[in-house]
């Protein structure tokens, strides 16, 4: 049996998460439970955070960040990540079909389709990914650079999909479809 967390409060937290929740509030509109509940640790949300923004500025869109973000969350069985990505992916202009192939690891768009391909080998391998796809992954025009903010991604979502795990706290966005 796991033992119960609580979503925390603002005042719940210490000085440095509840300024980072300021931070996140006016960013986002909320606080979303899950970042919340990752500031019972205000170095783990800073840290979460920092890197998460660093990354935001890379190789990739915020497009492609979210298909890496359900791919991901998919292997990982991530319902709270497969909701809040599936809505934010939507609002960045992907279908709800998209969606649901993209957690399967497949999309109609060549290059996209590698990347999430090699996303979803490197979850599942836990970083050994398989060789054909990182040539192809090169082979689409993607750098060295582009394969460790890829590493990177998916140690993110890697990151909030156990927090989930270990917490199993309430989803607050719209739960996504299960897939066929």
């Amino acid at each position: 049996m796991k033992t119960k967390i609580n979503v925390p409060s603002r005042d719940q937290v210490n000085l440095e998460a509840q300024i980072l929740f300021d931070r996140i509030k006016q960013r986002a509109g909320k606080v979303p439970n899950l970042y919340a509940t990752i500031g019972y640790s205000a170095n783990a949300l800073e840290g979460f955070l920092n890197f998460e923004e660093a990354l935001n500025k890379g190789a990739f869109t915020p497009k492609e960040r979210e298909a890496i973000a359900l791919v991901v969350s998919e292997v990982n069985g991530c319902k709270y990540c497969l909701a809040a990505h599936t809505a934010l992916a939507i609002k960045r202009g992907y279908s709800k079909e998209e969606t649901l192939l993209i957690r399967k690891g497949i999309a109609k768009d060549m290059k996209l389709n590698t990347m999430i391909q090699l996303a979803k080998s490197i979850a599942e391998n836990k970083g050994e990914a398989d060789p054909i796809l990182v040539t192809c992954f090169f082979g689409e025009g993607y750098t060295v650079s582009a394969l460790i903010e890829l590493t990177g991604l998916v140690a993110v979502r890697v990151f909030t999909n156990y927090v989930y795990a270990l917490t199993d706290i309430p989803v607050d966005f719209p739960v996504a479809d299960p897939l066929n």
